[in-house]
């Protein structure tokens, strides 16, 4: 067979040459296909996690299971704040907000617990906590105070945006200000 292209002269010279091209050929054909699996992918996962949130917002699925709880079930714990003294109360109530600003990536700045206020008398006791959250963690704050146990009552919330130099310092974090007050059963 004879041919007259150079290109074709030269594959049919060197038989390696024509290996390695052939073999490149392969090597891009695989690559391609793995680029538009994985394109695929993560197509599937976005809209798989849109959907979700669709149901979510539609009300087609309960918070809970949005939220990730195990089968949707109730959270566990006593409605009640323990501790032996209402001090104790008061530090189970701090540690709870704490624990909750923690796990959305937040900082608590300062917090004060009142043992004495208006609803003292009721067996309510309040904390006042400012502390540092990105925006989007904000609502998952007041839903995990809210739902969790110890039952807690957001009873004042004040955002305040970043603004100026202190917005590039701080990463933009929003500061909250949030009052909350839980029962404390009292001592058994």
């Amino acid at each position: 067979m004879k041919t007259d292209h150079p290109f074709a002269r030269f594959l049919a010279r060197y038989r390696f040459a024509a290996v390695g091209v052939y073999g490149a050929v392969v090597v891009v054909f695989f690559l391609t296909a793995w680029t538009s699996l994985a394109n695929i992918y993560d197509s599937y996962t976005a809209l798989t996690a849109a959907t979700n949130l669709l149901d979510q917002i539609e009300g087609r699925k309960p918070p809970s299971q949005a939220a990730g709880l195990a089968g949707g079930a109730a959270p566990t714990g006593s409605p009640f704040l323990e501790g032996s003294t209402v001090t104790v109360a008061g530090a189970a109530l701090q540690q709870r907000v704490a624990a909750a600003v923690g796990r959305v990536g937040g900082n608590v700045v300062s917090s004060q617990v009142d043992l004495q206020g208006p609803q003292a008398k009721a067996g309510f006791v309040s904390l006042t906590a400012s502390c540092e959250v990105d925006q989007p963690a904000l609502q998952q704050l007041l839903y995990d105070l809210e739902t969790g146990m110890p039952f807690l009552f957001v009873d004042q919330l004040e955002v305040q945006a970043p603004q100026g130099i202190a917005a590039t310092e701080a990463g933009g974090r929003l500061r909250v200000l949030v009052k909350v007050s839980g029962q404390w059963e009292g001592s058994k």
